[in-house]
């Protein structure tokens, strides 16, 4: 009896016999795509076919740099990989490791091989890169005269800095000779000492920009002392120049931008110092003038002059309210004097005669006071205001009066 297998078995027995299969494992197929899908994990869905059928296929995310170009359906590519099965639907697909569009395969490959050489070489890393000035005087450039690339720097570089020297070293850019062309522009514009210097053209093919895949073109850039800006082609082609050069820009106009200054931004910044310079040169003058007064002062307060006059002053100031000090006194004292007087006027005899009394003396000069101290007979001196009356004693009664 026949045994009995189940569909894994056999389909895990069909993907070993791809896998030991050589010329399935490192292959490569060319067609024309179709049912291009670009999955949201990264990866990407897609067939071959050519008029004798179609091929099943998947680039996964890991394997996206093997793609250097947007894939759509309608390429006529070429596909390196290995096909294999996927097991669980029994399928046999190609699953794909590099992607190149047909006749620039081997190109590509040569870019690839290349690029991995001299990036090993280190000629690709950024402490080899040197500073594009800011303000560049004369930039060199290097490509060919007609075109629209060269139109294109000119315009941009007139337009930004009109006062920029533009020197064109025309070189061929593709075909026989481009290679060594473009190698004697950058070496002569190099000698001649130019600020900065554009290299590139016009987009195209990958056979037409080839001459900027050469490994002689970037040794050349390497090896330059003048800062490099690539510019080739339109911003999605990319070339061995683009990687060596000090900075690379995405069109020859961006080129132009990059290495000419705007004019505009340097006259407006150099406003905005003017005026930041004179604002800071009167806020300094103002200061200085400030502590001269300073000074002034101190020096007019320290002279002679000054101090006999302050000195003068204040003897002045002092005399006066001494002065003031001294009237106070006196009417303080003048006023105490007035008091003390009409207390003594209200004690002296005569102020009391001048009120209708009268003062009576003996014979002795005292003051008599009761009827004890005279005797009938004696005589008498009575005081008055304006005399004194000569009296005797006649008679005396005594008499009790109230307190």
């Amino acid at each position: 009896m026949n045994s009995i297998y189940s569909v894994g078995q056999v389909n895990n027995y069909i993907k070993n016999m791809f896998q030991q299969d050589f010329l399935l494992n490192k292959i490569s197929i060319k067609g024309e795509v179709s049912n291009c899908k670009y999955h949201t994990s990264g990866h990407i869905y897609f067939s071959l076919k050519d008029e004798t059928g179609a091929l099943a296929c998947v680039m996964f995310a890991g394997q996206r740099k093997g793609l250097a170009f947007p894939m759509k359906n309608g390429d006529k590519v070429v596909v390196s990989g290995s096909v294999s099965v996927y097991e669980r639907d029994g399928k046999y697909q190609l699953y794909a490791k590099e992607i190149t569009l047909e006749g620039a395969g081997l190109l590509y490959e040569r870019f690839l091989a290349l690029k991995a050489e001299l990036e090993e070489m280190g000629m690709f890393a950024k402490e080899y890169k040197q500073p594009i000035p800011a303000y560049a005087k004369t930039v060199g450039i290097v490509t060919a005269p007609t075109g629209a690339a060269i139109q294109d720097i000119r315009n941009v570089a007139g337009r930004r800095n009109p006062y920029v020297q533009l020197i064109l070293y025309p070189a061929l850019v593709q075909g026989d000779g481009a290679k060594e062309s473009i190698i004697e522009g950058i070496e002569k514009l190099d000698a001649y000492g130019v600020d900065v210097m554009l290299v590139g053209r016009g987009g195209g093919s990958v056979e037409d920009l080839w001459a900027f895949n050469e490994e002689e073109v970037a040794r050349a850039i390497f090896n330059c002392k003048t800062p490099i800006i690539s510019a080739v082609g339109h911003e999605t082609d990319t070339t061995i120049a683009d990687f060596v050069a000090d900075l690379r820009a995405p069109t020859p106009s961006a080129a132009a931008e990059l290495a000419v200054a705007d004019i505009r931004g340097v006259f407006q910044s150099l406003e905005n110092y003017r005026q930041k310079l004179s604002r800071n040169l009167e806020n300094k003058i103002q200061l200085l003038q400030q502590q001269i007064k300073y000074y002034e002062n101190r020096l007019l307060y320290g002279s002679p002059e000054f101090q006999i006059r302050e000195k003068r002053t204040r003897l002045l100031d002092l005399e006066n309210r001494i002065q003031s000090a001294m009237e106070a006194q006196i009417f303080h004292a003048r006023q105490n004097l007035n008091i003390y007087i009409e207390r003594m006027k209200g004690l002296s005899p005569l102020e009391k005669l001048n009120q209708g009394f009268s003062y009576v003396e003996n014979q002795t000069g005292s003051a008599v006071t009761g009827i004890s101290q005279v005797k009938v007979g004696e005589e008498l001196k009575i005081q008055v205001t304006d005399g004194t009356i000569i009296t005797k004693v006649t008679d005396v009664k005594k008499e009790k009066r109230g307190a």
